[in-house]
């Protein structure tokens, strides 16, 4: 999926929401784990409920692996399935891979052609050599880590040089070089509120994937305010507050609810912005 066509799905679905498929097994309904496969089920459920209200699901690989092959598997039928029932989803690994050349390159050959994934997250603190293996497919998308929405984004990220550029700054400035914003997002968290503008001053047209929004607090509001553009430019991605709305056999409909509550929001700011 290119640049034009995400955008073209966020008109018509009069939303950029993003689902975090963060499905943990202490966390789903306790009638799903008497499945063969209560993963897969429980994210099925969500799926089916949600497609229509979001364009983009994001599987937080942690969640999968945590539980050996059986959660590599879950993770794959669920991929495969949104594949072959809603092909219109941009799929995100939510990986965040990033190591020397020849590692990077067998990480982007799993997710970019055995699984066929349209984006992966990448850390970029080991610099250009880690991230170009995963650039080396055209048609699909790096997601680097920018400025997160994690406390501990203040260690690091928000620490200036002595010309006073924030790191941030610097991996966001420097990444430009490395591909067009046709094939790289980069990762702001919904916390960072006015940070959105210093971003933008850098990467005015990249697409940017923002996690923090429901359970974390970020404002929806505040991110559209700062962080769009004329082709929206953003994923918000919600996870627990959607995925985990009821813990009953009702699980999928209150998941519904929640998603309809935030898809409703984004339609009102694309009308603001003069996007429908």
């Amino acid at each position: 999926m290119n640049k034009k066509q995400l955008f073209e799905n966020i008109k018509r679905k009069k939303s950029f929401l993003c689902i975090g498929l963060d499905t943990d097994m202490e966390k789903i309904p306790s009638h799903l784990k008497q499945e063969e496969d209560p993963i897969f089920t429980f994210n099925k459920a969500i799926i089916d409920a949600t497609a229509d209200l979001c364009v983009a699901y994001k599987p937080n690989l942690a969640f999968y692996e945590s539980l050996g092959m059986q959660g590599w598997a879950a993770f794959e039928k669920t991929v495969n399935y949104i594949r072959e029932n809603y092909p219109d989803q941009f799929i995100i690994a939510d990986a965040k891979r990033g190591d020397i050349g020849n590692t990077s390159e067998l990480y982007a050959r799993s997710f970019f052609c055995h699984l066929d994934l349209d984006a992966v997250t990448v850390a970029p603190y080991m610099g250009e050599d880690s991230v170009k293996p995963f650039l080396g497919y055209p048609d699909k998308w790096v997601i680097l880590l920018g400025l997160t929405s994690n406390k501990g984004s203040y260690d690091f990220q928000l620490t200036a040089d002595s010309y006073g550029e924030r790191l941030f700054e610097k991996v966001i400035r420097t990444a430009q070089n490395w591909a067009s914003d046709e094939q790289l997002m980069f990762v702001v968290g919904a916390t960072q509120g006015k940070l959105f503008e210093d971003v933008r001053r850098i990467a005015p047209h990249n697409f940017l994937l923002v996690p923090g929004v429901g359970a974390q607090g970020g404002s929806l509001e505040e991110v559209a305010r700062y962080g769009m553009n004329r082709e929206c430019g953003l994923l918000v991605n919600s996870s627990r507050k959607i995925i985990y709305a009821a813990t009953d056999e009702k699980f999928a409909e209150a998941a519904r609810e929640e998603a309809l509550k935030v898809q409703y929001e984004m339609e009102h700011l694309l009308h603001a912005k003069g996007l429908l």
